[in-house]
């Protein structure tokens, strides 16, 4: 059973906007009852606007850090003193810990999600064997982009509609990043060994992307971040095709695993199966 809320209580939390979509407060709670770990994990939705000044007001200590989503990841970054080397390359952040000097600290650990799904459902993908492309700019992309091309993708494509977008990110990563417009995504999709949606398409109530999944080649792995629903319009067509997909709850409860061990100093209990009480809420 969770222990009771005490005035020892840790508090974290996720911020965005929507937010109550967001399946990590039940991961991060499971994880909290299982460790008999005095703390709490709670879900925010702040004005898109006002995000600054709903940051500040946690910087007395009130709570012990934040995940960020959508579409908060790029200010994430402007409203820290301390930035981590991996979300200085995305220039984005979905991880702020909160000091006790009332400095706040930004980190990303989406790559860490994102390259920890990929080798746990499509076994045997190598980063380095050939070109990857990324559908999106956003704080997502951003961090997909950078932990990509620092784990040695020979070069990581940036598809977006906006492509000034698409060149702002992989001018913010460097070397092995190039931008492409989506009404070019057939040629981006031309040799890469994964096609990854970093957009917000196909999240429920959403239309989908459109885009010729079909130029890829057969053997690349098709990857999608939103989770819910859990098989979106994209995966479906690349399941149609007879592709390897990998889903994005299974990067959410990758990537939660750090910001956990950041927030309550401990990592998550191993013998938890979030997964399952994930695609539970999930209705799966």
């Amino acid at each position: 059973m969770k222990p009771p809320i005490t005035g020892r209580t840790i508090v974290a939390g996720v911020a965005g906007n929507p937010v109550a979509h967001s399946l990590s407060p039940l991961i991060h709670n499971a994880w909290l009852e299982a460790a008999g770990i005095d703390g709490v994990y709670v879900a925010f939705a702040p004005d898109a606007d006002r995000f600054e000044v709903f940051v500040d007001a946690f910087r007395s200590g009130a709570i012990r850090g934040l995940n960020v989503t959508t579409p908060f990841k790029e200010v994430a970054l402007s409203v820290a003193e301390v930035v981590s080397p991996r979300a200085e390359m995305a220039a984005a952040a979905n991880l702020l810990t909160f000091g006790t000097d009332g400095r706040v600290s930004a980190d990303n650990t989406d790559g860490i999600g994102l390259l920890g799904a990929l080798a746990a459902q499509a076994p045997g993908f190598d980063p380095k064997a050939g070109p990857i492309a990324v559908l999106g700019a956003g704080g997502a992309a951003r961090g997909a982009v950078a932990a990509l091309v620092a784990a040695g993708a020979p070069q990581v494509r940036i598809v977006n509609r906006t492509l000034a977008r698409a060149e702002a990110v992989a001018g913010a990563v460097g070397a092995g990043a190039v931008a492409c417009p989506l009404d070019a995504a057939a040629e981006a999709f031309d040799g890469v060994t994964a096609v990854i949606n970093a957009t917000s398409a196909g999240l429920s109530g959403q239309p989908g992307l459109d885009v010729p999944l079909e130029a890829a080649p057969e053997t690349a792995v098709i990857m999608d971040m939103i989770y819910k629903p859990l098989e979106t319009p994209f995966l479906a067509e690349a399941r149609k095709l007879g592709r390897r997909t990998v889903d994005g709850l299974e990067m959410l409860i990758r990537q939660a695993e750090p910001s956990f061990q950041a927030f309550y100093g401990a990592a998550p209990p191993a013998d938890v199966d979030v997964r399952a009480l994930a695609m539970k809420a999930l209705g799966q």
